[in-house]
């Protein structure tokens, strides 16, 4: 694993010049403090692709990091080969939002109980701020039950 895929016109817009999307994008990540440190964050525009180094705390903390990147719009993928993280001890699933997709929804399907959304929900708070507030093409963490 050391690249993810995303949609590059959707997401949260944080940047409006390509020269300030690294710095940008690194705000966002720190921000949230999601358990990265020494973070450097490189930007190429005619790819989308956004490259992280540093040193992540934990598997989720490089995971969070990874979404709250690739859910940028004018971001496509996310490089982590240069950043350091613990290896994954569960399996994590990813899933982008469908048009008409609600959390209960997608706790249904992986759950087989749509009451377990708030399990979808604190997984990805660093990406998604409102429960009611989720949009098609965002890439979420879907984390075991």
């Amino acid at each position: 694993m050391g690249l993810f895929d995303f949609v590059k016109g959707i997401g949260k817009k944080i940047f409006s010049h390509d020269e300030e999307a690294a710095e940008k994008i690194k705000t966002e990540i720190e921000s949230a403090n999601p358990g990265v440190s020494n973070l450097d964050v490189h930007y190429d525009p005619q790819s989308g692709t956004v490259a992280l180094s540093g040193q992540a705390a934990s598997a989720e903390a490089m995971q969070k990091a990874v979404l709250m990147a690739g859910n940028v719009q004018g971001v496509s993928q996310v490089e982590i080969a240069s950043l350091n993280h613990p290896e994954e001890q569960e399996q994590v699933e990813y899933y982008i939002i469908e048009q008409g997709d609600t959390l209960s929804k997608i706790a249904q399907h992986f759950y087989g109980n749509a009451n377990k959304y708030p399990r979808i929900f604190e997984a990805n708070r660093e990406v998604i701020k409102d429960a009611n507030l989720i949009f098609p093409g965002q890439k979420i963490r879907i984390p075991p039950e």
